[in-house]
């Protein structure tokens, strides 16, 4: 009997996958599986003749995202699934986690068909603090600026930037930026077919003069832990309201083969104890090089779905 084929999804500029997921085929090898690389725009690629297609490392979806959700919906097998991509793949997403009860940083959302002005835009931005500008459908931190409401340069430059997507019919993200963000860092949970099964702390990413361009942005881990009792109790909050969403629209529950939720704690003078950044169901590192057991688990839970 062959093994199951499993096809690994990536992007043209990510030919071999992203370095931290190098050894993924080799680990999924030694559990059975004939694992394949494939580039998810290549249309010479015959999809059907995989028992399983996982999505990883497409970091270029943004750039045609319509071309990119066509293509998922025809691939079968695929995790995670399609409906599920669409949805995730615009982060207007964090409208619907606010309205099911998540503390969501807050949002500014700026609509091209608006059709803003210079001063609009202007009047859009908080009068204090820093705060971040990016679009809403975007990948691996492409597009992203952070900037500084009471410097009359850095707004001119965040009104350019905003302007900028806008003008190429973006919608555009405005987020007061959390200060504890520099302190603390960023916390990432990550569930593996629902199960939780483990966290990495990672820097702040956006330095004060932070802007990305269109460049992935590379994200560092400075250590991994057990979550504490709080975390993973906001972690199953946020997959609850997830899930909830999930069922609603397609009137069943999915299981996910992976769900990566990025939190950050609350500040001294914060409603909150956590906040949701993001949650990751599509091409988020799943930072499988950063402790050996990560890239175990995240191979045995692809062996489990392909021998289903």
């Amino acid at each position: 009997m062959s093994a199951p084929i499993v096809t690994l999804i990536t992007s043209a500029d990510l030919p071999h996958l992203d370095p931290d997921e190098a050894g993924l085929p080799d680990a999924l090898r030694e559990r059975g599986l004939e694992p394949r690389i494939e580039v998810w725009s290549d249309p010479s690629v015959d999809w059907t003749k995989s028992s399983l297609n996982v999505m990883r490392s497409v970091r270029d979806y943004a750039k045609d995202r319509t071309a990119f959700l066509e293509w998922a919906t025809s691939v079968p097998r695929l995790l995670n699934q399609p409906s599920v991509i669409r949805w995730n793949s615009d982060k207007h997403y964090l409208r619907e986690l606010a309205k099911r009860g998540l503390p969501t940083i807050p949002t500014t959302w700026l609509e091209p068909e608006e059709h803003y002005s210079k001063h609009q835009v202007h009047t859009r931005f908080p009068a204090h603090g820093d705060f971040v500008v990016k679009p809403a459908v975007s990948s691996g931190g492409r597009g992203t600026g952070r900037y500084t409401a009471t410097d009359p340069l850095s707004r001119g430059e965040a009104i350019r930037h905003a302007k900028h997507e806008l003008d190429k019919g973006r919608s555009v993200m405005v987020q007061r930026y959390l200060s504890e963000i520099d302190r603390s860092g960023e916390i990432s949970l990550i569930y593996l077919n629902g199960v939780p099964s483990y966290r990495v702390d990672k820097q702040a990413m956006l330095h004060p003069r932070f802007r990305a361009g269109d460049t992935v942005q590379e994200e560092v881990v400075v250590g991994t832990a057990t979550a504490s009792e709080a975390e993973w109790r906001w972690g199953e909050e946020i997959r609850s309201a997830l899930h909830s969403y999930i069922a609603d629209e397609s009137g069943r529950d999915e299981l996910l083969l992976y769900n990566r939720v990025d939190l950050v704690r609350g500040g001294p003078d914060d409603e909150h104890e956590f906040y949701v950044l993001e949650v990751s169901l599509i091409d988020g590192s799943l930072y499988l090089s950063a402790d050996p057991s990560h890239m175990a688990k995240f191979a045995d839970a692809v062996a489990m779905r392909a021998f289903w």
